[in-house]
């Protein structure tokens, strides 16, 4: 499996005309190897490849790196440096949305006589479909966001602070065996909830209040997110007018997902919806991304979104409606293409939900 990703990534090589890539991004790292720890790189060549890093994680990777020798550096730039010109390299691509100019001016200094070679977006693409061991990770950190979810929703009721709710949901992931939170929670009750990336606060939740829940869990290195807009208390007839126009963008756009299936049309499916209804400029952000390794990743869904669906990507519906000085509602799941249609990863149910 590892293999075919190396026999992928040798294709940019390729297409760019270099000797070697330099990977410096974690998630690559961890794509392409295997290994799990926090620093390393990865340089690959067209024939071999290389993973460094140095002796904190030496005996790490003799355990996780599979296929692929391990160099050990006592700096990066360095131990990276010795071996591209060990192996006589003259062309070095490197990720260009994961250098910074800092480490590219350090590396230039080192390797005077090679030409370095910005790869771009295009390298992002490398993770774009999932495989099979891929999507079933994928499958159980969104299981166990979406029962903590669930599970914690007791904890969610008039007088508690939207930090304490954020508390007890991940206390709830952890103990069904998250490895970690996506991000920090977004809890946006009331008001608040017009903001898209409202995070948890000391606001006291309160009756009558819709409360904007955007919340993910990490297992075995991949990410899930999902987003709830609960009712504290019932909802009133305009809290439910918003929710049901938000829940039929959704659903609509969720239908349209297939192999082939542009991903602006995705995003209009939704948008056109809101604006019918007389929202359109409370819905600014695209209706969603691929989730992976990193919670934010390729696809794009939205208007400049290029491309169309694959078998085999994962990426986010969400549409939403913020509305400044009421509130709003995000409605969100992850979905994995399938062959004729899609498959929904996350499992909280849409229809409003009142606590």
């Amino acid at each position: 499996m590892l293999k075919d990703r190396f026999v992928k990534a040798r294709g940019f090589a390729e297409k760019h005309e270099v000797d070697a890539i330099v990977f410096f991004s974690m998630s690559n790292v961890r794509y392409l190897s295997g290994f799990t720890g926090s620093d390393g790189a990865i340089l690959l060549g067209r024939d071999a490849a290389w993973f460094l890093t140095d002796s904190r994680y030496t005996t790490q990777a003799s355990l996780e790196v599979v296929g692929i020798e391990t160099v050990e550096y006592r700096t990066k730039l360095d131990g990276i440096a010795s071996l591209v010109s060990e192996q006589g390299f003259r062309r070095l691509g490197f990720e260009a949305e994961h250098t910074t100019v800092a480490t590219l001016n350090a590396l230039a200094e080192k390797l005077p006589a090679v030409e370095l070679v910005a790869v771009g977006e295009e390298l992002s693409l490398l993770r774009l479909v999932k495989d099979s061991r891929e999507l079933e990770i994928l499958g159980d950190a969104a299981r166990i966001a979406s029962e903590s979810l669930l599970a914690s929703l007791a904890s969610l009721r008039p007088g508690i602070t939207e930090r304490e709710y954020a508390l007890e949901l991940e206390f709830a992931m952890r103990r069904a065996g998250a490895d970690d939170k996506s991000f920090d929670f977004i809890v946006a009750s009331g008001e608040r909830g017009a903001l898209p990336h409202g995070r948890a606060s000391g606001k006291v939740i309160e009756r009558g209040e819709l409360v904007t829940i955007d919340f993910g869990a990490v297992y075995g290195g991949y990410h899930s997110d999902e987003t709830v807009t609960v009712a504290v208390g019932e909802a009133d007839p305009r809290q439910r007018e918003v929710y049901e126009i938000v829940k039929d963008a959704h659903d609509r756009a969720l239908e349209a997902v297939r192999p082939g299936v542009e991903f602006r049309e995705l995003d209009r499916l939704a948008r056109d919806y809101i604006a019918e209804k007389g929202y359109g400029p409370c819905f600014g952000h695209g209706l969603g991304h691929g989730v992976g390794l990193d919670v934010h990743e390729k696809p794009v869904v939205s208007p400049r979104g290029e491309g169309v669906a694959e078998e085999g990507m994962v990426f986010t519906i969400e549409p939403g409606i913020y509305i400044p000085g009421w509130g709003g509602v995000r409605i969100e799941d992850t979905v994995v293409v399938t062959g004729d249609g899609y498959r929904v990863l996350t499992r909280v149910p849409k229809e409003l939900i009142t606590v």
